[in-house]
């Protein structure tokens, strides 16, 4: 970690073309590319072109990001596989548990994406009790969802930050929690891992699962799953390739068999399947590297500081800012509105759908999540994005009167 962020700003938002053509506050959709990143992803392509592929490097290459991911959360790279997506990381932990009737899951299912609800009500047909435990204005109820464990519950599956209204998850306490229950405590992780600090030892986190094209500035199509190790070997894939085995020498070529006896891989490394996404690999690798020089304590702390001068200003205007004041909930999202009161394209409310709509028109790029306006913010954002879109309101509350 050898790159101050603020001291080195102008710097590293030179590396991202899209803030000389728009204020881009939609990580929460996905991130833009840098052009490091993209140059990866164009060496890897021109090696296709011309016939320069070498697999031994991509294998290299994809141990090296699987070392950074590994570092990013603090863990150990056997405790690392791909996946295409976050679903499928959250999809590979269910289905390799040992379900049986009477056994229960905690979820909040109105602050989850339904890719982490639909996969835990499809466990009723094995007799699994889904136990929904509901938001609190917004907020994750921890405390209730602690106290709805019972010696039955096998897993408690909650967003780090939510995708609508974006808050934190205290991951810490509920962490503690499951491991002193013996349950499972699995987290989607979607809108923090590259932007958020994660340290998955501290938060007592048994499996984190993670897509690349947000916070980690990659691409669509590849994510990682992170499964402690205690966990991971006491799992069963439901389903192999030959990178899921262990052949007792380190050489054995992707193509070898050995025999109808068989032993997994370390660890997550069991759930590793056939070839990767190498694009996505490259591109991941030069993304990793960036983040990694900065340091995601140094990311969280700067992008909250963004995130608070954006809530305290609309709150000034008058706006009603999901969650109230800026607190330990916030991260890196912050979201205008009433919680539930729309959809991804509109809300209840006019003047909100008029001021996104103005808000796009002048080319600053956000989304609409649950009938609430979403801004997200990233390492390519500065504080005169923030006075842009706080005078660019400003200006249309104005005209309204």
């Amino acid at each position: 970690m050898n790159l101050n962020l603020e001291a080195n700003l102008s710097q590293i938002r030179s590396l991202f073309p899209v803030t000389r053509e728009l204020v881009y506050l939609d990580l929460g959709g996905r991130a833009p590319l840098a052009t490091p990143v993209r140059a990866a992803l164009d060496a890897y392509l021109d090696d296709c072109m011309y016939g320069r592929i070498d697999k031994s490097v991509l294998f290299e290459t994809t141990e090296k990001v699987r070392d950074q991911f590994a570092a990013l959360i603090n863990c150990h790279p056997d405790e690392v596989t791909y996946t295409k997506n976050t679903s499928e990381g959250l999809n590979m932990v269910c289905t390799a548990m040992q379900w049986r009737s009477g056994d229960n899951v905690i979820i909040c299912p109105e602050l989850e994406h339904p890719n982490n609800i639909y996969l835990w009500l499809n466990l009723r047909q094995h007799g699994v009790e889904v136990r929904f435990v509901h938001h609190e204005n917004g907020f994750m109820p921890v405390d209730a969802m602690i106290a709805a464990m019972d010696e039955r519950t096998r897993l408690l599956t909650a967003s780090s930050i939510s995708f609508s209204p974006g808050f934190r998850t205290d991951l810490e306490k509920v962490g503690r929690a499951c491991r002193a229950n013996g349950t499972v405590f699995l987290v989607d992780g979607a809108q923090s891992v590259g932007v958020s600090h994660t340290d998955v030892k501290q938060m007592n986190i048994d499996a984190l699962s993670v897509s690349t094209q947000k916070g980690m500035l990659g691409l669509y199509g590849m994510g990682f799953l992170y499964i402690r190790r205690e966990l991971a070997e006491k799992l069963r894939p439901a389903y192999i390739a030959r990178f899921s085995i262990d052949m007792g020498n380190a050489d054995a070529h992707e193509s070898d068999f050995g025999g109808s006896d068989f032993k997994f891989m370390a660890a997550a490394r069991r759930f590793d399947l056939g070839n990767y996404n190498f694009p996505a690999v490259c591109a991941a690798h030069a993304s990793l590297e960036l983040i990694l020089k900065i340091g995601t304590k140094e990311i969280d702390a700067y992008v909250t500081s963004l995130a608070t001068k954006l809530a305290d200003g609309f709150t000034e205007l008058g706006l009603p800012v999901c969650g109230g004041a800026p607190g330990p909930h916030t991260g890196q999202i912050v979201t205008v509105g009433q919680y539930g009161s729309g959809g991804d394209s509109g809300t209840n409310d006019e003047l909100l759908n008029g001021l996104y709509r103005y808000l796009l028109a002048n080319k600053v790029k956000l989304s609409m999540r649950r009938g609430l306006l979403r801004f997200s913010m990233h390492i390519y954002n500065n504080m005169d994005e923030i006075k842009v879109v706080l005078g660019l309101t400003r200006k249309y509350i104005g005209e309204l009167k």
